[in-house]
């Protein structure tokens, strides 16, 4: 047992403290750690229940979206600001702000008593006393609690919308203040459940999800994925159980509509976890080469295909840089990205982030893309994609990439593979605040015979 899983026992029969509460904490001080909230929160909430996952999953998740609010909110009523404030207090700060000020099931006292018990045990009394003041002073002037907005377009929106300054900055110049208040006001929504039937039509999966008391509706721009809502579990459902679908963005799943790779063909993914696009390809494909360098990810992959019982899709653990195969029809680079266009899915990649990544990300993507181009049978496709919004991970990655390689070309897939209002030059783009999904770009190239 790690020390930070002794305080949680600690809490959970000293202090009171509710279950959900402790692992909160923990998960934000894992986060400061440098781990993913997917991780995190999965690996933390394993003994919860159902229920209490759901409260855990809207209150760290809503205060990721929130948390440049949230901060504002503080900075007003902490004597000094907060930027001398322990980053664990912080936190715990955040953590019942968000309670008060946006889960309306919490009553106030609640709020206060269990985030107060919470900072006495890990930072102290006095942090306790400090905590108890001020969120009880924010329960008191919680009708009139916006932040005074900086003059500052940047600065403003940044703090409206809780993103950080240099990226709505970028964006700002790339878009203009309205279209850009579109996107982070995307971001900064719930990101749906959407699934993809497998081995069953839509109709068949959508009653069977309907008996099991879902709620279904249509999915944006992908006809036969189902969205659905309701905090359901989805491990519990017999469509799940029964290898009846997968999880999938529609961003994501045009991507593989845009590759229109031929039936038949023999795929490569080369950089598969957790496996989605090798699955979508799966259909058609003769053979999905799946391929990832983490051993970690790739057991998403060999769980999704044998739930899926996906006897095409041979997993292989490989680094992209260094393709291990032979040339095939058809490969697919889904590169490693700055996540630009996931926000709304992942809210703690907004603030792990920084601009200097960009310049790191697109040079990983360069050799991944010059790598994969080895492998590439004469004739054959190399589909490119990210889930970022950054010109310089997408159009201006493949720009290069043409000028540098000669016998290659940019080839649009055949009419009607995907929405029309998706293609732009050519490319594959799925904007969030335009389409409703998550951001999506692919360059679908053609190697000469």
């Amino acid at each position: 047992m790690s020390p930070t899983q002794s305080v949680g026992v600690q809490l959970a029969t000293v202090a009171g403290v509710t279950p959900a509460r402790i692992v909160s904490a923990e998960i934000c001080a894992d986060l400061r750690a440098g781990e993913m909230l997917d991780t995190t929160f999965d690996r933390r909430s394993v003994d919860l229940d159902a229920r209490d996952r759901r409260w855990l999953r809207e209150l760290v998740y809503g205060m990721l979206r929130q948390r440049n609010a949230i901060d504002a909110i503080l900075a007003e009523r902490v004597r000094g600001g907060i930027t001398k404030i322990d980053a664990d207090l912080l936190d715990l700060f955040r953590l019942g702000v968000y309670q008060l000020l946006h889960m309306g099931s919490v009553p106030a006292y609640a709020a206060i008593a269990q985030t107060v018990e919470l900072a006495k045990v890990r930072r102290g009394v006095g942090a306790s006393r400090l905590v108890n003041a001020v969120l009880r002073r924010v329960d008191r002037e919680s009708d009139d609690l916006t932040p005074v907005l900086p003059a500052d377009i940047v600065e403003a929106l940044a703090i409206k919308y809780s993103h950080p300054s240099w990226l709505v900055r970028r964006w700002l110049s790339r878009w203009g203040e309205e279209t850009t208040e579109a996107l982070l006001t995307r971001n900064n929504a719930e990101a749906p459940v959407v699934l993809r039937p497998f081995g069953i039509v839509r109709e068949q999966l959508e009653a069977m999800l309907e008996s099991a008391r879902v709620h279904v509706e249509d999915a944006p721009l992908v006809r036969d994925s189902i969205q659905i809502s309701g905090g359901i579990t989805l491990t519990e459902l017999g469509a799940f159980r029964q290898g009846l679908f997968f999880v999938q963005d529609p961003g994501s799943t045009l991507v593989t509509h845009y590759a229109a790779v031929p039936p038949g063909a023999v795929v490569a993914d080369l950089c598969a976890a957790p496996g989605g696009k090798s699955l979508e390809l799966s259909r058609a494909a003769r053979m999905v080469v799946s391929a990832d360098r983490s051993p970690a990810r790739l057991a998403r992959v060999v769980a999704n295909r044998d739930r899926l019982e996906a006897g095409n899709i041979h997993i292989i653990a490989a680094d992209a840089r260094f393709p291990a195969i032979r040339p095939v029809n058809a490969v697919l680079v889904d590169a490693p990205c700055t996540g630009t266009g996931t926000f709304r899915r992942h809210p703690d990649a907004r603030w792990r982030l920084r601009i200097g990544d960009i310049a790191v990300m697109t040079s990983l993507q360069a050799s991944l893309l010059r790598a994969a181009a080895t492998v590439v049978a004469p004739g054959g496709l190399l589909v490119y994609s990210t889930c970022s919004l950054e010109p310089e991970e997408n159009e201006q990655q493949i720009e290069t990439f043409l000028r540098d390689n000669s016998g290659w070309r940019l080839e649009p897939p055949p009419s009607g593979a995907v929405p029309p209002e998706t293609l732009d030059a050519g490319y594959l783009r799925v904007l969030p605040q335009v389409h409703g999904s998550d951001g999506a770009f692919a360059a679908r190239l053609r190697r000469e015979e």
